[in-house]
């Protein structure tokens, strides 16, 4: 088992937080962002490395990051190459990248270096095994006013989804996918398909929303609390509730 940190983005909405640091790298209390996650995805039973996308701009600060971080599991910094967000690969492109240049062929953990939560991954690795295909992550979020802002979802009573849209115009319920995600390793040769037909290269919900026609997409609703760290006011948040 192998995870992947999407961290190449560019933060642009936590300026000017993010005009020097990476939007992982920010402080949540004492510790960086990126190692509130690594405490949760540790978790995972037979996780053997970690992967994490950055870009160019930001390389120097993450290398001097995992100097310093004791870690005992290896981590990867795969460098995407992007130098600003007017020339980012988008994070559909990032995993194809890690996937691709690192030779991946091992069940894939991937998480969104800017999703801070409480609740317990073994569960998620438990709810994979029991339908070994492609698994989200899921989260019910009470005011259904803000579905807009996320992928909206509906599951079967086995949990398998049938209806994704991202951003949906007029919500399917309060249910969103949040950018957690576990990918077979059989399959993970779909995220090049993806885009070699000419897909949304960017947010990973448009690659969800094309898979569960092509493939049984399960969804594990997670209990707890959930922060996607976009803006200032997020960001405080966040240090409130998990700093």
């Amino acid at each position: 088992m192998k995870a992947l940190i999407l961290a190449a983005g560019y933060g642009t909405r936590l300026y000017p937080l993010t005009t020097s640091t990476p939007k992982p790298l920010l402080p949540i209390g004492t510790r960086p962002m990126i190692e509130h996650i690594l405490t949760k995805i540790y978790a995972f039973p037979n996780l053997e490395e970690v992967y994490v996308a950055i870009n160019e701009k930001f390389s120097s600060r993450f290398q001097s990051w995992k100097e310093n971080f004791r870690s005992d599991r290896t981590i990867h910094l795969v460098n995407d190459g992007s130098t600003a967000d007017s020339n980012k690969l988008g994070a559909i492109a990032d995993i194809e990248l890690v996937i691709r240049r690192e030779n991946l062929s091992s069940e894939l953990l991937v998480v969104a270096g800017d999703n801070l939560f409480d609740f317990n991954l073994r569960e998620f690795y438990d709810f994979w095994e029991q339908k070994r295909s492609f698994c989200v992550g899921l989260y019910r979020i009470e005011n259904q006013s803000l579905v807009v802002k996320y992928s909206n979802v509906r599951v079967d009573s086995d949990g398998r989804i049938i209806d994704f849209v991202e951003k949906p115009s007029k919500p399917l319920s309060n249910l969103i996918a949040i950018c957690l995600y576990l990918f077979p390793k059989e399959k993970l040769s779909l995220v090049k398909k993806y885009l070699d037909e000419g897909n949304n290269p960017d947010a990973p919900g448009y690659f969800i929303q094309w898979l569960i026609k092509r493939e049984k997409v399960y969804g594990c609703e997670f209990k707890g609390s959930w922060l996607d760290i976009g803006d200032i006011n997020s960001y405080k948040k966040a240090n409130e509730d998990f700093g």
